[in-house]
């Protein structure tokens, strides 16, 4: 092991177990973000100030519902996306690995899609603006994004690129290698924490920016504003990220990351340029 770098701390990836019943971190950070996330946006509807006229998009009591529909839109839109823009010949080839999602595999950029599609269903049937239902959402998506990265890390899984920095970490010790037949998968050699720059950046920093627009600047008066600042905010950070990240494969000299994250880009450019549109027409008063 490469004595100048940080060992990996010894961390069970079970959170916690009671019997034959185990949970993961992941799992964890998958509630956490789900139901902080919950809360944020109960906060948010109920500040009318926040909104146009005083008024929120829908009453809180939709709050509920919204969160059943974002939660089987990031779970399916997850595991979908992870299976189809990362790993189609594995699953290709074993059908029945789809179904195992204890073993991980969860792609953001199939969420993001999985949520849009669940927010849409949501916003018809419930009447409301679907950009507005959306800005609250991605308002609150740092805030899981924060917590998933740092289960990655508990995991020891998605590390960085091979680096000789003072704050480098071997992603490899004996627990490591007990989980994956004796060897670590990341090598013995010293990496970046990318899994920490990911949850400051996407998680922490994306979070930051989102609540000053949101309490600062009226974003929410604007429908797709928030969606917009997000999307584009999300692109740059895991683009910025995927500079220290080891990649899952390249196209040219773009990661795999980058390439899914340039759509985000564009859509985001555009429903700021929308929201600033809307706006711009309504007459003053």
């Amino acid at each position: 092991m490469n004595l100048l770098a940080i060992p990996f701390p010894d961390i069970d990836p079970t959170a916690i177990a009671v019997g034959p019943l185990a949970i993961k971190w992941y799992g964890l950070s998958y509630l956490a973000g789900l139901i902080l996330g919950w809360v944020y946006i109960r906060r948010l509807v109920s500040e009318p100030r926040l909104w146009a006229n005083d008024k929120a998009p829908f009453s809180i009591n939709k709050v509920d519902d919204l969160l059943l529909y974002i939660t089987l839109g990031v779970v399916l839109g997850g595991r979908l996306g992870y299976i189809l823009l990362y790993e189609p010949s594995t699953y290709l080839a074993d059908p029945l690995q789809i179904f195992a999602v204890w073993r991980g595999g969860m792609s953001f950029h199939g969420a993001v899609a999985g949520c849009c599609l669940a927010g849409l269903i949501f916003a018809r049937r419930n009447g409301v603006n679907f950009l507005s239902a959306m800005d609250l959402c991605t308002a609150a998506v740092p805030i899981g994004l924060f917590f998933g990265r740092l289960a990655n890390f508990a995991n020891a899984e998605l590390w960085g690129r091979f680096t000789d920095v003072s704050w480098a970490m071997v992603f490899c010790n004996d627990r490591i290698k007990a989980l994956y037949g004796g060897v670590c998968p990341a090598g013995d050699v010293p990496r970046h924490p990318s899994q920490l720059y990911e949850a400051a950046l996407e998680g922490l920093l994306l979070f930051i920016v989102l609540r000053l627009m949101t309490h600062r600047f009226g974003a929410l008066k604007h429908p797709g504003l928030v969606s917009g600042a997000f999307l584009i905010g999300y692109a740059l950070g895991r683009s910025t990220a995927e500079l220290f990240r080891e990649p899952h494969f390249m196209v040219g000299p773009l990661t795999a990351g980058q390439i899914y994250s340039l759509p985000m880009l564009a859509l985001g450019l555009y429903l700021i340029w929308r929201a600033r549109r809307d706006s711009a027409a309504v007459p003053q008063s």
